[in-house]
């Protein structure tokens, strides 16, 4: 099926650092001396609980190899189609030039609505990590302790196991994955809400900062991972992640500080244009 949409890129999605198993498929293609060599095409698949999606986009046209019941079931919200993204940049103060060119760069930036307890695993594993090396985690969590499962084109991919698996390894059974001494947060984490101590079906139903005051509780779970996780799952978008990439743009463009009285209620989206500006230019 086909939609159109402004402000809606997938390739600066699939970049932004939000999502780890949204990526680009790469398909042989002829190479005019003979052979074959890999290509990325303009295609992508993402992988979220048990489902795939493939998408493709030329312009403000984008296509989702899904059915109109699934994309009005899921997707929709996931992509958070219905939030006007032009409206919070029309809202940008004109004299922000450094804002005003994080959105040139990264405008096509949506913050996904994703499952939750992935989402913890996944910025437990961000801590002091860079992004491809966050998807080789995730992927090696997943195809040794998820579920098997083959999309519409016959290809293999694994489900992210829930807590309760998780909760049943041991520190040894997550040494292949390389994850470090964040592969102790996880156990911990996961046998917490194994064992009921974190109840994050409530999360949802809490305001931001009570979700994030919530979350630190969590093994390994700061406050920077803790706005990550709102920002990113919960969809507070006032959370306002302070990685090195913030603390850079903030140090030499906002150094009396970030205008959040102006941008009151959702810095969270300026800070994921200005954490896309910062990885594409340095």
């Amino acid at each position: 099926m086909y939609r159109r949409a402004k402000n809606f890129d997938i390739g600066q999605i699939s970049r932004s650092g939000q999502c780890f198993r949204l990526n680009p498929v790469a398909e042989p293609a002829v190479n005019p001396e003979g052979g074959e060599d890999k290509k990325r095409r303009e295609e992508y698949r993402l992988i979220v609980g048990k489902q795939a999606l493939y998408l493709k986009q030329e312009g403000e046209e984008i296509w989702f190899s899904c059915e109109e019941s699934e994309w009005e079931k899921f997707w929709r919200l996931y992509f958070d189609w219905d939030t006007d993204y032009g409206a919070f940049q029309a809202a940008v103060d004109p004299e922000d030039t450094y804002m005003q060119a994080a959105i040139r760069s990264g405008g096509g930036i949506r913050i996904l609505r994703q499952p939750l307890w992935e989402t913890v695993v996944s910025f437990i594993i961000s801590q002091q990590n860079n992004i491809p090396r966050i998807k080789k985690c995730i992927e090696s969590i997943c195809s040794r302790f998820g579920q098997e499962c083959a999309d519409g084109r016959g290809c293999t991919y694994y489900t992210f196991p829930d807590a309760a698996r998780l909760a049943s390894l041991s520190p040894e059974d997550f040494a292949p994955c390389r994850l470090g001494y964040r592969s102790r947060y996880i156990l911990a984490t996961a046998r917490m809400v194994a064992q009921g101590e974190m109840d994050l079906q409530m999360l949802p139903e809490l305001p931001y900062k009570e979700a994030r005051e919530e979350l630190m509780r969590l093994p390994g779970v700061g406050k920077k991972v803790a706005d990550c996780i709102c920002l990113f799952a919960l969809h507070h978008i006032e959370a306002f992640p302070v990685d090195t990439h913030i603390q850079t743009m903030l140090r030499e463009h906002y150094p009396k500080g970030f205008p959040f009285d102006r941008y009151k209620g959702f810095a969270g989206i300026l800070q994921q244009y200005g954490f896309y500006y910062e990885s594409s230019i340095r």
